[in-house]
C-alpha cells in the first residue's frame, strides 16, 4: 500500500516528475479522451511491469533496453487491439497517442528503475500507483478543460462505454471559453493544475516531516 500511495501521490508522474506531458496535453480536451488514454496506459504499465519483474533474471544485461521496449510494445499492441474491438470511435480520436505509449518515458522509466529490480508483487503495486497517479492527472485536466470549454462534463462517453453511456452527459453552465479546448488552454490549465499539485504535495511533505512539540516538564 505504501508503494501504491507513494507512486500515485508523492511521486506522481505528472505533478512531481513532469513525465508523460505530451499525451497529457494532447488528449485531455475532454474526459472521455483522457479516460481512454488512462485505461490504455494502465494496461501497459501493469502488464509491462509485472512481466519484466517476472523475467528479470532471464534478461541479459547487454539486451536490457531492447527487451523492455519489446515487452512494452507487446502490451501497447494489446491495448490498441482491445480499443479497436470494443471502442473503435474513441480509439480513432486518440489513436496516435495510444500507439506511442511504447515510447512514453513514464512507462519505460518505471520498468527500468523499479520493475527490473523488484519482485512481481512490488512491481505491480508500483505500476498500479503510477497508473493511478497518471490517470488522476489526466482526468483532472480533461474535466477542467471540458468544463471550461463547454460548460459540461462527460460528453460522448458512449464512444467508450457504449450507447447506454450517452445519458451521462452533464450540462452545468451555459456556454464556455473555447480556448480551454485548444493547445494554449491546455498549457495554461495544465500549468495551474501542476502548480496546485506541487503545493499540495509540498504541504503534505512538511506535515509529515514536522516533529511533534514536546511540552516542558513543570517539575
Amino acid at each position: 500500500m505504501s508503494l501504491f500511495t507513494d507512486s500515485a501521490l508523492r511521486n506522481n508522474p505528472v505533478w512531481a516528475q513532469l513525465l508523460g506531458l505530451c499525451p497529457l496535453l494532447a488528449v485531455s480536451n475532454s474526459v472521455v479522451n483522457a479516460l481512454g488514454l488512462a485505461l490504455a496506459s494502465t494496461l501497459v504499465l501493469i502488464g509491462a511491469n509485472g512481466t519484466i519483474a517476472l523475467i528479470r533474471h532471464q534478461i541479459p544485461a547487454f539486451a536490457r533496453l531492447p527487451c523492455f521496449v519489446l515487452v512494452i510494445a507487446t502490451f501497447t499492441t494489446i491495448a490498441m487491439l482491445l480499443m479497436q474491438a470494443f471502442a473503435f470511435e474513441a480509439y480513432l480520436k486518440i489513436a496516435l497517442f495510444i500507439q506511442i505509449i511504447v515510447t512514453n518515458c513514464m512507462i519505460l522509466g518505471r520498468v527500468e528503475a523499479f520493475a527490473s529490480r523488484q519482485r512481481v508483487g512490488q512491481a505491480l503495486a508500483d505500476a498500479a500507483g503510477t497508473a493511478a497517479g497518471f490517470a488522476l492527472a489526466l482526468l483532472a485536466l480533461g474535466a477542467a478543460r471540458e468544463l471550461i470549454a463547454t460548460g459540461g462534463l462527460f460528453d460522448r462517453m458512449e464512444t467508450l462505454f457504449g450507447p447506454g453511456a450517452g445519458s451521462w452527459h452533464l450540462s452545468l453552465v451555459e456556454g464556455g471559453l473555447v480556448i480551454a479546448a485548444l493547445p494554449p488552454g491546455a498549457f495554461i490549465i495544465a500549468g495551474l493544475l501542476i502548480a496546485l499539485g506541487q503545493a499540495v504535495l509540498s504541504r503534505h511533505s512538511k506535515t509529515q516531516t514536522k516533529a511533534p512539540t514536546k511540552e516542558p516538564n513543570g517539575s
